[in-house]
Formats: C-alpha cells, sequence, structure tokens
C-alpha cells in the first residue's frame, strides 16, 4: 500500500507520455496521408502535363506527313495530269492525221502540223521519283523520342529506388566487369577516347570481296564501293547479295582484336559486322545489316548516327565523322565504333551485352536496345564474322582507310 502511490503517478506519467506519442503519431500519420494524396496529385499533373506534350507532339507529326504527302502529291499528279493530257492530244492529233484522204494535201498539212505542234508541247521526259520523302523521316525522329524517354524512366527509377534497391550496388557490378578476361592492354582505352596509335595494333586489312557485292554496287579496286542507279553484270555466285546493296570484306574472323576504319564519301552508309553463314538471299526487310540477329552496324543517315542490331536502333548524338573506326574484340563479345579526328578516337557506342544482377535481372530492364544485346548479342559471337557494308541510298559511295598514321583521303569529298 505505501508504493501504489509512487505506482498510480508513475502510470500517470507513462499515460500522458502516450497521449503525447499518440497525438504525435496521429499528426504524422495525417502529414503523411496528406503528403501522398499531394504527391499523386502533382504526379497525375505531370503525367497528364507528359501527356499533353506527347499528344501534342504526335499532332504535329501527323500534320507533317498529312502536309508533305499533300505537297508531293499535288506535285506529282500535276504531273500526272499533264502527261494523261498530252498523250490525249497526241492520240487524237494521230487519229485526225490518218482520217484525212490522201487528196487533201491542204488537210493534210494542217492535221500533220497539229501533230507536230502536239509532241514538241512539252517535250522532254516527266520528272522522275522523288530521291527522297521528306516525311518519311518522321518515324526516326519519334524513335528517337520514345528511346530517349525509356532511357529517363529507366534512369529515375533506379534513382526512386535508391542504393538500397539492388544489395550489389553499381561498384559491385563494376568490380565484377574488371574480372572479366580482357584484350592484351587495359580495354579502358576501347571505351573511351584514345591515341589512334593504340588501335593501329589491332589495324585489319579489309578487302572487298566482289563476290558478295550486290549488283548496284560499282567497286573501285578492293577498297572503294558505290551505289548505282544502272545494275553490273557481275557473274553468278552463291554468296552474292540478291535483295540489299550490300557487300562483305574477304575472309571471316573468330578470335582475337581487330581494328579497321572507313570512310563515309557520301549518302548513307552502315559499316558493322554480319555472320559468315546468314543468307545473302534474305529478303530486304530481314537481310539488311542490323535488321536480324547475325549482324549489327553503325548507320549515318545523313543526319545523325545510330546504332542497329537485331531489328532495333539506337539514335547516338554524336556529331558527323567523316572516318569512323570499328573494333572487333572476340573476347569480349564486343563491337565498338568510333569517331576519328585528328589523331583521335572518340567512341560512339560500344555494343556489349551486360553482365546480369544477382538474381538474373538484366542491368537495364526498360532500355529495349540494350535489352536486346543483353539477350541476343552474344550468340552473334558463337560464328565467323565478317567486315559488312550496306549503302541505303543513292550515290552512297564509301572508300575502306588507309590505316596509316598520316591517314588523309586521296578522295575529294563532295
Amino acid at each position: 500500500q505505501a508504493e501504489q502511490p509512487k505506482v498510480l503517478s508513475a502510470v500517470e506519467d507513462r499515460m500522458d507520455e502516450l497521449g503525447a506519442g499518440i497525438a504525435q503519431s496521429r499528426r504524422t500519420v495525417a502529414l503523411i496521408k496528406s503528403a501522398a494524396v499531394a504527391e499523386r496529385e502533382r504526379v497525375s499533373r505531370l503525367f497528364a502535363e507528359a501527356a499533353a506534350a506527347l499528344q501534342g507532339f504526335q499532332t504535329q507529326v501527323l500534320a507533317f506527313i498529312e502536309e508533305g504527302e499533300a505537297a508531293m502529291l499535288g506535285r506529282s499528279q500535276g504531273d500526272l495530269r499533264r502527261q494523261e493530257e498530252q498523250r490525249s492530244r497526241l492520240s487524237r492529233a494521230r487519229q485526225n492525221l490518218s482520217q484525212v484522204p490522201e487528196a487533201d494535201s491542204v488537210s493534210f498539212l494542217q492535221e500533220l502540223l497539229a501533230l507536230r505542234l502536239a509532241l514538241e508541247e512539252g517535250c522532254g521526259p516527266g520528272p522522275g521519283p522523288p530521291r527522297e520523302l521528306s516525311f518519311t523521316k518522321s518515324s526516326q525522329a519519334v524513335r528517337a523520342v520514345r528511346d530517349v524517354l525509356a532511357v529517363a524512366c529507366a534512369n529515375q527509377w533506379e534513382q526512386l529506388r535508391g542504393p538500397g534497391g539492388n544489395e550489389d550496388g553499381p561498384q559491385k557490378l563494376d568490380s565484377e566487369a574488371d574480372a572479366e578476361p580482357q584484350d592484351p592492354d587495359s580495354t579502358n582505352l576501347l571505351e573511351s577516347e584514345a591515341p589512334r596509335d593504340y588501335f593501329l595494333k589491332f589495324a585489319y586489312i579489309v578487302d572487298l570481296d566482289s563476290d558478295t557485292a550486290d549488283k548496284f554496287l560499282q567497286l573501285f579496286g578492293t577498297k572503294g564501293v558505290k551505289r548505282v542507279l544502272c545494275p553490273i553484270n557481275y557473274p553468278e555466285s552463291p554468296t552474292r547479295f540478291t535483295h540489299c546493296e550490300q557487300v562483305l570484306g574477304e575472309g571471316a574472323l573468330d578470335r582475337g582484336t581487330y581494328y579497321w576504319e572507313v570512310e563515309i564519301i557520301e549518302g548513307w552508309v552502315s559499316v558493322g559486322v554480319m555472320a559468315e553463314d546468314f543468307s545473302p538471299q534474305e529478303p530486304y526487310d530481314r537481310g539488311r545489316l542490323g535488321r536480324n540477329a547475325h549482324s549489327c552496324c553503325l548507320q549515318w543517315n545523313g543526319r545523325s548516327f545510330s546504332v542497329w542490331f537485331h531489328g532495333l536502333e539506337a539514335p547516338l548524338p554524336h556529331p558527323f565523322s567523316p572516318t569512323v573506326g570499328v573494333c572487333l574484340e572476340y573476347a569480349d563479345r564486343a563491337l565498338a565504333f568510333y569517331a576519328v579526328r585528328d589523331g583521335k578516337m572518340s567512341l560512339l557506342r560500344r555494343l556489349k551485352a551486360s553482365r546480369p544482377r544477382r538474381g538474373g535481372v538484366p542491368a537495364s530492364p526498360i532500355d529495349p536496345f540494350q535489352s536486346r544485346l543483353d539477350s541476343h548479342f552474344a550468340g552473334l559471337f558463337t560464328h565467323r564474322l565478317k567486315p559488312a557494308f550496306f549503302l541505303e541510298s543513292v550515290d552512297a559511295h564509301l572508300q575502306i582507310g588507309p590505316l596509316k598514321k598520316s591517314c588523309i583521303s586521296v578522295l575529294k569529298r563532295r
């Protein structure tokens, strides 16, 4: 009984503390709920603004396609009407001339003159098809936006998850990558700007194989190739491309590190590698360089660089470089493309499958292009590979680089 007041006092104190704690917890719960509601509203508003921006961009692109189609159709249909009208006038004049009696020389001369006038009117061939449909570049622009958006979403999601989202962490991945087998010398040089002299240690002399050249490709010796309008009468060959304006290099590569250079003279050009056993009779949509699992490439499309593999494209932000270096690394199962300027190499893109994180989760689950590399790129190196070249546009022209320290092209660029 003597201790009862002390216990009751302690109970009262504890109840007061719990009451204050409960009040604080209730305020915290209310704050969390209100903050979550406000954040959801902000996120919904931002998503709506992003969707509106994408919708606006879609509207602009579709209008651009429609305007381009209407302008080009207007010109082409106008030319078509004029040619049809001229043909109709010629037909009538010829018919009238054939109906004139032989004895009526005056009428005969009149109809003959009318026929000559109809013949001379608008003489000359009609305009040919346009070299390029400007609105067909729209898909490239939309694809670039899609890829940037996918990468941004992946990066922001990683930041939202924080470092605790993956117990391995980036440094763990780096240490695992360092344990992989490497080529002679450090591959750090292969993944950043490096002196050109370093790559010349792996120099590989590429000679174009005329037995693989499509009939619309004209070879200049074994180092130059240009796309032409008139087919060339090459001899029959089972290795010749029949649906794509492509040509391969002689010899096949299956181990070690190889480096070669290509000079882009003009037009849309793709450079890369292709499996030796890939069928050159594949149709255009599957036979092109980078549009299948048996090849990959760097493409210059007249405005920007991009890389292609297994039908997917990844745009690159780098400016045009007339000289491109290609480095094939069998030990790392990687293919790298470089811009070559003033004896320095600037990495454009190194294609390589990412090491999976613990639990088998790929390193870039939202990046479609890297996901395609992660799942299929290593399979490319189970084949013997050949240097490959695709000249996509009419008058496209490239030259195999001389691989000398004073790498100066003897060709004048237009």
